[in-house]
């Protein structure tokens, strides 16, 4: 046996040396600290003296021993990954969290984390087990899951190592994994969308006017549904966003601080709200400034989930289309209306706060443009170009009258195929006859 002394004790096992010691850990059943007998595999006596064997042990008990704070809490990695997050990670974000996205986030920290780490002590983590468990995830879940769960590792044990729970982060060097699944980037054209709103038409005004005005403004079902009457200013043709819906819950604020705003719309669409209203009052429905503009059965909002399973999935299957929902239409308006105005001008209709997010998330190459740019590329390397006054106007800009003699003729700005390219990045088309085959 081996001899006791005041930090712990080394005793030979057949060929190795252990070490032991007391320590206070968290009791995981009542939730309290308790002493408990520690053992340490040391290493081999043929590799170490017994004086040897316990410096290690010494080193050991300081790596592992931690401080005790005020409510009796041990400060070191005998807690469990279970325990530290609720009683020390969640209490400090929650305060920081919308009721509705503290929801989210502990859904996905008790469903991916949670469940499988429950009862793991902070200091049996290393890189490998965090790195793995990714690597898992990767192969059935979304890309954006994937990666809120590392940054939400990341997140739990950079606070342990601040709150003196652990001495090294195993999470700070977890990469995100190579193999992610691709994310959904399907859009339509002008033709599907005009037939989606054909077909809507025959279901009646008020899907029709529903769908148009979504389509044309870009609007997210949490701030299309709860849209009333007040909402609409008629003489300016204004729609004033003045609530969100999730879940069922009016809110008074939005996904962004600019989705809680005004936006124009379309002239024409104006005037078919103005009707849509009108037929609504002679139907016996509630115009009143307070009243929905697009209710349900009882007079509240109609659920956007429901909506997009009872009307667009079906509409989608009667017209073969790939896909129909609201991020869909979000994301095709994106893309089509390149053409249609400038990034800035697009990133006002979606209402984001970063260019960014509207380029690299929602704009989607098309082949067609792809393929103009290719052959205008191509062109300008094999040089064919035009020559003479032709190389100096830009496709579709008459040449000008002869001038009087004496009259004086403003320089003309040279455009080659390469800064139509450019010009064309930027939302302005000189070429009347490409931009109508594109529309």
């Amino acid at each position: 046996m081996g001899k006791s002394h005041q930090r712990g004790w080394v005793s030979e096992r057949g060929k190795k040396w252990y070490g032991y010691f007391r320590r206070t850990i968290l009791d995981p059943e009542t939730d309290q600290p308790r002493m408990a007998s520690t053992p340490i595999l040391l290493g081999l006596k043929s590799e170490m003296t017994k004086r040897e064997a316990r410096e290690k042990l010494e080193r050991e008990i300081v790596r592992l021993t931690g401080q005790t704070i005020e409510d009796g809490t041990v400060k070191n990695g005998t807690v469990t990954f279970g325990w530290f997050v609720r009683n020390r990670y969640l209490p400090l974000k929650e305060a920081d969290w919308r009721e509705e996205t503290a929801k989210t986030k502990k859904y996905l920290i008790q469903a991916f984390l949670l469940d499988e780490f429950e009862e793991i002590r902070l200091e049996n983590f290393d890189k490998f087990v965090l790195q793995n468990h990714l690597n898992q995830l990767a192969k059935t879940r979304s890309k954006d899951t994937v990666l809120q769960i590392r940054s939400y590792v990341r997140a739990i044990f950079a606070e342990a190592v601040d709150q003196d729970f652990l001495q090294k982060d195993p999470a700070r060097m977890v990469k995100v994994p190579a193999n992610l699944r691709e994310v959904d980037r399907t859009t339509l054209t002008w033709d599907q969308l005009r037939a989606a709103l054909a077909k809507l038409g025959e279901l009646g005004l008020r899907d029709w006017i529903l769908m148009k005005l979504d389509m044309s403004n870009a609007l997210r079902p949490s701030e299309l549904f709860p849209l009333r009457w007040r909402c609409f200013l008629e003489e300016t043709n204004v729609l004033d966003i003045q609530e969100t819906l999730y879940k069922g819950k009016i809110r008074p604020y939005g996904k962004t601080k600019g989705s809680i705003t005004r936006v124009p719309i379309a002239d024409v669409l104006g005037d078919e709200i103005t009707q849509y209203r009108e037929e609504c009052r002679k139907s016996g429905e509630d115009v009143s400034p307070g009243a929905f503009m697009f209710p349900g059965r009882f007079g509240g909002p109609m659920d956007p989930s429901n909506y997009r399973k009872r009307v667009l999935h079906k509409l989608a299957r009667e017209l073969e289309l790939p896909k129909l929902n609201f991020q869909v239409i979000r994301r095709t308006i994106a893309t089509l209306g390149k053409s249609k105005g400038h990034v800035k001008d697009i990133q006002g209709i979606m209402r984001h706060s970063k260019a960014s997010t509207t380029t690299d998330i929602y704009m989607q190459s098309l082949e067609p443009e792809v393929r103009m740019a290719v052959n205008l590329i191509f062109d300008e390397l094999q040089g064919n170009r035009p020559s003479g006054p032709e190389a100096a106007r830009p496709s579709g800009v008459q040449p000008e009258p002869n001038r009087p003699s004496g009259q004086t003729e403003k320089e003309t700005p040279q455009f080659s195929a390469a800064d139509d390219i450019l010009l064309r990045g930027l939302g302005v088309r000189w070429d009347s006859e490409a931009d109508e085959g594109n529309q």
